[in-house]
């Protein structure tokens, strides 16, 4: 799965349990992730620390050593309310009376097989329940927080307001994901889980976490620097994210170009992965509370204060009360406006990033908000001028071998690297929709659901690809031709609408 990620593909989901139980077990230096899913677990690793072929070998001994049992997890009782949408039509599709299924769906133990889709959001399966469900035809585009529902051989719990096709069949009123506390996810995976209706709830014990401080409250040294005049298209915090949390369910969000994010920080004395501004499509506008240093990168685009034209990467002193101003960019698509001591934000596990499809971290900012930045980690380098380079329109990535090739006609590997892609509309921080001829397939059956990395070129039925990027899910059922080599993800933070990306093979 690219030259950071092995995806180490099994029989069956019990297999996939004893698998990531092992590996869990003995976790191997170097190793940054373990990613089950359900037939493969995604094992991701830093290059540096470790080699694939190591990976590889530790993979396949514990395969050889995955125990038979897998033991128990901690019981989680869930309160549920038998009241979904799809309660009725669920029990006439499979046959049975509306109490049938509500009996059987709470009278059997499930476990947590994997998360994924949204943190905390659960894949239960239980030896006991015997239903296949079908999806819905065409999926909702509000499922709200809460509900519980069915899909294949899987039962889960929506943990926020998103995009669902499973078939509702009641709701819970239990806290399944916050950030907020030590342990943020309710339904890890391993964990046994029983789901508790409503009117048994006096005899069982519901759903709770354990009280927790809340992390990343700002400290009482922390000095205002800036107050938003206008946020422009869009403007958000950023650090460098959340890597290791895929198992949870929870993305690694962070800086899309974190090149240009890391150089900010070094031009203004600050640890490389302080938190600062990420500004899409530029239209910028804050006043200086007091002097402050400042260093606009990423993205070419007219930097102003009180009116004077002032450089990029270069580091700049705002005076007490002027106003700066960064511009639409004429190339690139994002800058990164960091400030001397970093931005201080409320972290949401370990991080201040937001998260686009999470909905964590930090509110995007809105005008009339007040930004406060803490100690710097060094003084401000002497730099008069910084080398860097002006975002192209037309841009070359590299691309290391996908997991799923020979789902894809012969010809297709060469169509992908033939092509100059057009960058569609469709573009954010969960991911790129590239434009031009269908990649296709030779095989059309579903995927089941495997891990997924930022740079993943996954093909949808339409047969453009789509390149994963920062905010995009951990888990799949779209197959991965190719990926996306690390170095090469922040390039493609900076496509715009009609720009060119050619793809090139490692």
């Amino acid at each position: 799965m690219g030259e950071r990620a092995l995806l180490a593909e099994v029989a069956d989901l019990a297999a996939v349990l004893a698998l990531h139980a092992a590996l869990d077990a003995d976790v191997l230096d170097g190793v940054d992730d373990l990613v089950p899913a359900a037939r493969t677990v995604l094992v991701v690793f830093d290059p540096a620390r470790v080699s694939s072929e190591t990976i590889g070998s530790w993979v396949l001994r514990a395969a050889g050593r995955a125990p038979d049992a897998i033991a128990p997890g901690p019981l989680v009782e869930v309160p549920v309310r038998y009241d979904g949408a799809d309660l009725d039509s669920t029990a006439e599709l499979l046959g049975i009376p509306v109490p049938d299924l509500m009996a059987r769906h709470a009278g059997v133990e499930w476990t947590v097989a994997f998360t994924g889709f949204a943190p905390g959001f659960a894949y239960l399966v239980s030896a006991d329940w015997s239903f296949d469900v079908p999806r819905l035809a065409e999926p909702r585009t509000r499922v709200p927080a809460g509900a519980v529902g069915l899909a294949g051989g899987f039962s889960g719990a929506y943990p926020r307001e998103t995009p669902g096709g499973w078939r509702l069949i009641g709701t819970t009123d239990a806290v399944l994901f916050d950030p907020d506390v030590a342990d943020p996810v309710l339904l890890p995976p391993r964990a046994r889980v029983r789901f508790v209706p409503e009117r048994d709830r006096l005899t069982a014990a519901s759903a709770s976490t354990e009280a927790a401080e809340p992390v990343g409250a700002s400290p009482a040294a922390a000095r205002p620097v800036l107050r938003i005049d206008s946020p422009g298209g869009a403007t958000t915090v950023q650090d460098l994210g959340r890597p290791g949390r895929a198992a949870l369910g929870v993305a690694r969000s962070g800086a899309l170009d974190r090149t240009a994010l890391r150089i900010a920080n070094r031009l203004v004395g600050n640890a490389e992965g302080a938190a600062g501004l990420e500004i899409t499509m530029g239209g910028f506008a804050a006043r200086a509370a007091t002097a402050t240093w400042v260093c606009v990168t990423g993205a070419l685009a007219d930097i102003t204060v009180d009116g004077r034209a002032v450089d990029a990467y270069a580091p700049v002193l705002v005076p007490a009360g002027a106003e700066l101003r960064i511009g639409a960019p004429r190339a690139g698509l994002r800058a990164y406006l960091v400030v001397r001591g970093g931005i201080l934000a409320p972290r949401a596990l370990g991080s201040r990033a937001r998260d686009a499809l999470a909905g964590l971290g930090p509110a995007p900012l809105a005008a009339g908000d007040e930004l406060s930045a803490g100690e710097p980690a060094s003084v401000v380098p002497p730099v008069d001028s910084f080398p860097w380079t002006v975002p192209p329109p037309s841009i070359d990535v590299r691309i290391a071998p996908g997991p799923r090739a020979d789902w894809f006609a012969p010809g297709a590997i060469d169509t992908l690297a033939d092509t100059a892609w057009s960058v569609s509309p469709h573009a954010d921080r969960v991911g790129i929709r590239l434009d031009g001829p269908a990649l296709a397939r030779t095989r059309h059956d579903e995927l089941p659901s495997e891990g997924m990395r930022p740079g993943a070129i996954q093909v949808p039925p339409h047969g453009r690809p789509v390149v994963l990027l920062a905010d995009g899910p951990v888990t799949g059922g779209y197959p991965v031709i190719a990926v996306v080599t690390d170095a090469a993800l922040d390039a493609l933070a900076q496509v715009r609408p009609g720009d060119r990306v050619r793809f090139r093979r490692v």
